[in-house]
């Protein structure tokens, strides 16, 4: 049998005898190409693809596009249009974000019931009436524990752990979006803790296909910089499950798991911890909860070198208090020997006279011109030893006194030099050493490039304020 519409010797540049057949046109084309289809294919079939892109229009219909990849190159092998029809729409995203706790959402592997439709004016496309959202579960969760098996296998999944966090945080970097409610959160909280924090941005997107690249880059930067800061803050406020998707990825957790500094994590996300979470130095719940984990700190290390200050106090004050119980006792003491050798010096004396008046009443009678003279020379060497005498006597308790007032003076010395030590240790005279803020329409300037003349700038300094205009 001669198909009338097939193509002839002529269309090829031949001219057969026979006649021209005729010609279709397109539409009866793509109608015999439906008519096929609909004649010789079943009615559904299940169908495993990743969603490359999905857009919801306005009069709620779902359009999708279906793709499979080679798994060694990772090259497209096969692409088709799909499509939800608003009355299987809801019904379908539903079930599914019940299941897996995720959006139907581009980027992930599903298993849908589909319909293969051809149109004489859109061409081929797949009706999806049914989505099975525990294969979706079974491939995110094998493809989870497929990453976090080659961190372990690598070495690196409790590498930041294993950092020490610094006992003074001052310094935070953090990555999150600049228009993020949760970044503004965290640094309000930080602002109204009364506590002198160093915070700088590094944008980074935080939800979609960039989010891999973006926080990469982001902590790329800060390595660059990594003496100037304490720890790393990532951080986005909550949202749907399939919003964190980027943080499932192997090169962003081995980056964190393997950065220099200690990384603390508050993705906003309760129910489920994304592999960075994992790998993270700290993993906290919200941004809010990394502010307030930060104030902790800080509040714990001011209330122990409180602590340290009170018992320092409390040390030099025994410390003096012994000393000058120890000085008192010294003086009471070379007091009392004092009086011991004067009384000693006069017992001599005393003895020295008797036994001179014995000598001279034995030897008067023989030699009375003789002991006169003597007892002449005798008065006047007894009176000058009794000088010399009272003289060392004399000298005795001021030599006293000034020892006991050179080691009350050193003992007032150490004490004035310990509550010196104390004055320039104090917390307070640290936070008042001249630091301040300069901002421009509330914001903190950071580069004065930034600025124009007449700009209004408000600087705050530890007591007070201060505007000055740029010119």
């Amino acid at each position: 049998m001669i198909d009338p519409f097939a193509p002839t010797y002529q269309d090829f540049g031949h001219e057969p005898q026979q006649a021209k057949p005729r010609a279709i046109t397109l539409f009866e084309l793509n109608s015999r190409v439906r008519a096929t289809l609909r004649q010789t294919m079943a009615d559904c079939y299940w169908v495993v693809a990743e969603i490359s892109e999905l857009r919801v229009a306005s009069n709620g219909h779902c359009y999708m596009e279906f793709v499979q990849k080679d798994e060694a190159s990772g090259s497209l092998v096969a692409k088709a249009r799909a499509n939800i029809w608003r009355q299987n729409y809801v019904m379908i995203t539903s079930h599914f974000e019940r299941a897996t706790g995720q959006r139907l959402d581009a980027g992930i592997k599903v298993m849908a019931c589909v319909v293969p439709e051809f149109h004489e004016l859109y061409g081929f496309s797949l009706n999806v009436i049914d989505v099975d959202p525990t294969y979706t579960m079974g491939d995110l969760a094998a493809r989870r524990k497929e990453i976090i098996r080659q961190l372990e296998s690598d070495g690196v999944m409790n590498l930041n752990k294993e950092l020490p966090l610094p006992r003074v945080i001052s310094r935070v970097a953090v990555v999150s979006s600049a228009t993020a409610a949760g970044y503004g959160d965290f640094c309000n909280q930080l602002q109204q803790s009364g506590y002198d924090f160093t915070v700088e941005l590094f944008p980074a997107i935080m939800q979609g296909d960039r989010v891999e690249q973006s926080v990469i880059a982001a902590l790329d930067r800060i390595a660059a910089q990594a003496s100037e800061w304490d720890v790393v803050v990532i951080i986005r406020g909550g949202g749907a499950t399939t919003d964190l998707n980027g943080f499932d990825t192997y090169m962003l957790a081995a980056n964190v798991a393997q950065f220099p500094l200690p990384v603390l994590t508050g993705i906003g996300h309760e129910r489920d911890d994304t592999i960075i979470d994992l790998v993270a130095h700290t993993r906290l719940k919200t941004p809010t909860a990394v502010a307030a984990f930060l104030i902790e700190r800080r509040g714990n290390e001011l209330a122990m070198l409180k602590a340290l200050q009170d018992r320092l106090l409390q040390a030099v004050q025994q410390r003096l208090q012994r000393d000058g119980q120890r000085l008192t006792l010294l003086a009471q003491r070379a007091n009392y020997a004092a009086m011991q050798q004067v009384a000693w010096r006069r017992q001599r004396f005393d003895s020295v006279s008797h036994r001179f008046e014995l000598a001279s009443s034995r030897y008067v009678s023989r030699q009375r011109e003789c002991v006169l003279k003597l007892g002449a020379k005798l008065e006047l060497l007894i009176q000058s030893r009794l000088q010399q005498q009272q003289g060392a006597l004399d000298r005795y308790p001021q030599r006293l006194r000034n020892a006991v007032d050179r080691v009350l003076l050193q003992a007032h010395h150490r004490h004035d030099m310990l509550q010196r030590s104390i004055k320039l240790a104090a917390p307070d005279r640290i936070l008042a050493m001249g630091f301040s803020i300069t901002t421009h329409n509330g914001k903190t300037v950071r580069d004065a490039a930034t600025l124009k003349p007449g700009d209004e700038l408000l600087t705050r300094f530890q007591t007070g304020q201060a505007k000055s205009v740029v010119e």
